[in-house]
This record gives structure tokens, C-alpha cells and sequence, in this order.
């Protein structure tokens, strides 16, 4: 693989931050704790860490793909900062799977492979944006039977 040029690079990461600006304003619009600027700096930095995997091991005896299985990792435990048990229940589960989602988007753009790191923001946009009212009707119509009959006469 050949060195990749700074115009290369630069559209990389910038592809990368327009990437998960989109998310992150799904979470900002939604008040969520990672919005903007932290899913941005998550596709960046995935981005980077696979550019540079790709360029350290290039015509060297290496694996850029380790860096990858590493970046999982790491975002695991971002994720998990994210998530907190309550009485009602757990909270941040859907901005933990979103952080890991993002992670994925950001090596998919620092690999080159845009046309899939691109379906896969739209597919995510479409399942926060889409399912969002589904659930909470679901969420309604479940709190109206487990309601117990009034009593009042």
C-alpha cells in the first residue's frame, strides 16, 4: 500500500468528523451527555488511530488490523461510562451502543472504505430517528395496561 497523500489524509478525517457530526447532533438534539463534540472526536480519533496502523505497518512485518480489534476495546470502555443502573431501570445503553457504532463508522473512513462507513451513518440515523417515536408509543401503550383498574366511585 502506498503512502497516503495529505489530501488523502485530510479527507479521511474530515469525512470522519461530517460522519460523527451527524450522529452527534442526533444526540444533541436528544440532550444526551455524548453529543456533538465527543462523537466527532470518536470517529476522529478511530480514524486516526487506523490511518495510522495503516501507515506504520506499511512494507513493515505488522498487522493494521490489530489496532482495530484494540479501538473495540477501548471504546468498550467509554461506552461503559456511559450506561448507568438507576431504580427505574439502566440509562445510556443507546449512547454506549451509539459511541461503538461511531467507533466502527471512524475505522471504517480511516480504512478508505467510505461507501460503507457512509450506509452505515444513514442506517444508524434512520434506527435513533426512526424507532425513537416506536418505542415511546410502545413504551405509552404498555403504561396504559399495566395501569391497575380505578377504584374510584
Amino acid at each position: 500500500m502506498a503512502v497516503l497523500s495529505d489530501l488523502e489524509l485530510t479527507q479521511r478525517l474530515l469525512l470522519a468528523a461530517l460522519l460523527g457530526g451527524l450522529l452527534g447532533l442526533e444526540r444533541e438534539w436528544r440532550n444526551k451527555d455524548a453529543g456533538l463534540r465527543t462523537n466527532i472526536l470518536i470517529t476522529i480519533g478511530s480514524a486516526l488511530f487506523t490511518l495510522m496502523s495503516i501507515e506504520l505497518t506499511d512494507g513493515a512485518k505488522g498487522d493494521p488490523s490489530r489496532v482495530a480489534a484494540q479501538i473495540v476495546t477501548g471504546i468498550g470502555f467509554l461506552g461503559a461510562g456511559a450506561i448507568m443502573r438507576t431504580n427505574g431501570g439502566v440509562q445510556g445503553l443507546t449512547t454506549a451502543a451509539t459511541i461503538w457504532v461511531n467507533a466502527a463508522i471512524g475505522v471504517a473512513v480511516g480504512g478508505g472504505e467510505y461507501h460503507i462507513a457512509v450506509l452505515a451513518t444513514g442506517i444508524t440515523l434512520i434506527v435513533l430517528l426512526v424507532l425513537y417515536p416506536i418505542e415511546r408509543y410502545i413504551d405509552y401503550r404498555h403504561s396504559l395496561r399495566s395501569k391497575p383498574p380505578s377504584t374510584d366511585a
